[in-house]
């Protein structure tokens, strides 16, 4: 295996263990807040990446590494404990739960994106010549240490642009469902929670989710690469 890729690989990983370790703690800081302190005693409100993977090794370290060597990126999972009872009592509280996650990914989209135009500033970066999941900005010197900056700026700035909106799709059991209980009543919130728990609905909502998700995220790429280089014009 040649040394650039396991370098590449690495990149990602560090990428993909702090996003999910951002989200994950910011559902169980957004439960404690709301009186379910469950995920903070199970030690998930957390940046170290150990409890995450021991709660879930599958989803933290065999299916990013796979995904990278069949796909060049990561995917992958973890999760939150939280109390069912406390989610049915506090819907609204659950809903805030469910939406913190996705808005601390989209928080590290705007963290990127700023350290990539303070780059560009400094002279350090450069526009890409050929933009990418992992080439949103170039480096001005690409065989020095800014090249593998610009790597790692580039991939939390994609990967957490594609955790945050796929995790906000209203299908079972990602946390848009949840989340939908924001806008609605009581009684119907629960009704979504509900549908998150259920196995078979979950299933079903993953499968609808893959599908349909190429479709959605082309354009919310191009769309947020805009956002970042104004009148550059990416399509």
């Amino acid at each position: 295996m040649r040394p650039d890729t396991l370098a590449l690989g690495l990149l990602w990983y560090i990428a993909f263990l702090f996003s999910l370790c951002c989200h994950e703690s910011a559902h169980a800081l957004a439960a404690r807040l709301g009186g379910d302190p469950t995920a903070f005693l199970a030690g998930s409100m957390t940046l170290n990446p150990v409890p995450h993977i021991r709660r879930e090794p599958f989803g933290t370290v065999l299916v990013p590494i796979a995904s990278f060597f069949l796909a060049g990126w990561m995917i992958g999972w973890a999760s939150a404990p939280y109390n069912p009872a406390w989610q049915r009592q506090y819907p609204r509280r659950a809903a805030w739960m469910a939406l913190a996650g996705p808005a601390a990914n989209f928080t590290l989209v705007i963290l990127a994106a700023i350290a990539i135009h303070v780059g560009l500033a400094l002279g350090a970066f450069v526009l890409p010549g050929r933009v990418g999941f992992t080439s949103v900005v170039d480096a001005a010197a690409p065989a020095s240490v800014t090249g593998g900056l610009a790597t790692l700026l580039s991939i939390l700035f994609s990967l957490n642009l594609l955790l945050g909106t796929f995790n906000l799709l209203p299908v079972p059991p990602l946390d848009g469902t949840g989340a939908i209980g924001v806008l609605l009543p009581d009684r119907l919130a629960r009704r979504f929670a509900d549908l998150g728990r259920n196995r078979t609905f979950a299933l079903v909502g993953l499968l609808i989710a893959w599908k349909f998700f190429d479709y959605l995220f082309q354009p919310v790429f191009m769309a947020a690469l805009n956002l970042l280089y104004p009148g550059a014009a990416y399509r």
